[in-house]
């Protein structure tokens, strides 16, 4: 049987070469993965990830106990103004610790919290910069409220105080001016801040052309929960976003990404209301300021109107007996060209009648005297188509009851005919 340990022989070996050969303290850079606590203890856990394809090349667990994670806490965010959360860069004072029975896990007994506030400098940097070389950091500037900027599309936790002061404030405003929100609920804290909103306006984007504006609002709450606002894919969708967008995040000191991008910012809820309400105020301002232009430019024109009448009335028995007197005179000279011109065509005509007389007169005899041979021929061609002209010359003609008979198969056997001569008249019976 060969020589052999105990798994409690093995890990006691461990923890004594820990506390023999590796330092009680030592400063570690890491970034967290996850951070959890539970019963007042801090408990991480780290990695570091590789440069090229950001796969992590390295794990492990840190822990910190309540006693000193109440004061690393307390000395973290009021530096920071940010919680411990996952995504940080960390740098932590730890001491290795094997325990036989839980295994090897580092004690975090120091937090640099300069470190960590750098770092998100740099990230900030980092994506103020990425944005402004997509094109898109300002754009959101270069958009306009509408006039009547009304309907307002709201993204805010339907709890939060904030969002309740912002509606207060924007529909009992002393001026009486109308609006109309709509709540696009969204996470204002923890991880999921990006997603939700990001998600809100995904839906806002989907109704069209309803809403003038929208509105971010988050009102109180921790400064450490800003660092979610600090998001590159947030910033892009906010950007580029077709609608005006207002943020009233909450905090005057602190500014976020999501501050620095947005149309309009402002310090708090009640802020945007009344910004909205100072927009509407404007445009009334504007409206009553050219109403006023307007009904003195009309005055203006009325009393320049007014004065041309007068002095047209005072003109017009001038141009009136001018005009008469010219149109007299035009009359009287149409008068008499019309007399003339009626006499000159009077004489005209009695003319043409005179010549159209005599020529009747001619064309009447010509009438007369060719209808007068035609008359004549006619009497001599009816004179040689007389029957008995025909009878004359030797010819005779038979009637049947009165009838002439061309065709004696016509007539029946024993039927009477009268055949008429130039002189008398044959009565005979047919065979």
């Amino acid at each position: 049987m060969t020589e052999h340990l105990t798994l409690y022989e093995l890990n006691s070996l461990v923890h004594d070469v820990v506390e023999r050969f590796l330092p009680k303290a030592l400063w570690v850079e890491a970034e967290i993965s996850e951070a959890n606590e539970r019963r007042g203890h801090l408990f991480l856990e780290l990695i570091e990830k590789d440069a090229d394809d950001l796969t992590p090349k390295a794990r492990a667990q840190a822990k910190c106990w309540a006693s000193q994670w109440e004061y690393l806490k307390r000395h973290f965010e009021s530096v920071t103004r940010q919680k411990l959360s996952a995504g940080m860069k960390v740098l932590l004072k730890v001491s290795p610790n094997f325990h036989t029975a839980y295994g090897f896990s580092w004690i975090i007994t120091g937090i640099d919290p300069t470190f960590t506030l750098g770092d998100m400098a740099r990230r900030r940097l980092e994506i103020i910069a990425q944005l402004k070389s997509e094109g898109v950091f300002d754009m959101q500037r270069h958009l306009s409220l509408p006039l009547f900027c009304q309907h307002i599309a709201v993204i805010s936790s339907e709890s939060a105080a904030g969002y309740g002061d912002f509606c207060r404030q924007l529909h009992d405003n002393e001026q009486g001016y109308a609006f109309e929100t709509t709540l696009f609920p969204a996470y204002m804290q923890g991880e999921k801040v990006a997603e939700s909103i990001i998600a809100a306006l995904d839906s806002i984007y989907t109704t069209g052309s309803r809403y003038d504006c929208v509105v971010i609002i988050r009102g109180g709450g921790a400064t450490s929960d800003l660092a979610a606002f600090d998001n590159l894919a947030l910033a892009e969708n906010v950007a580029n976003f077709p609608l005006p967008v207002i943020t009233g995040i909450g905090h005057d000191r602190d500014e976020c990404i999501l501050d620095m991008i947005s149309h309009v910012r402002v310090k708090t809820p009640t802020a945007a209301a009344a910004y909205l309400i100072s927009n509407l105020d404007d445009v009334a301002k504007r409206i009553d300021t050219m109403a006023d232009r307007a009904a003195k430019t009309a005055a203006r024109r009325i009393e320049c109107e007014r004065l041309r009448i007068e002095t047209l009335h005072n003109r017009i028995p001038v141009i009136f007996a001018l005009v008469k007197h010219r149109e007299s005179n035009k009359i009287d000279l149409i008068a008499r060209r019309m007399e003339s011109a009626m006499r000159q065509t009077t004489q005209g005509e009695r003319h043409r009648i005179e010549m159209l007389s005599k020529r009747l007169v001619t064309a009447m005899g010509q009438k007369t005297e060719r209808e007068r041979h035609r008359l004549s021929l006619l009497t001599q061609r009816t004179a040689s188509l007389d029957p008995q002209q025909i009878l004359q010359r030797g010819y005779s003609m038979t009637l049947v009851r009165g009838k002439i008979v061309s065709d004696a198969s016509l007539m029946a056997d024993g039927e009477i005919m009268e055949t008429r001569l130039a002189k008398g008249t044959v009565t005979s019976r047919k065979i």
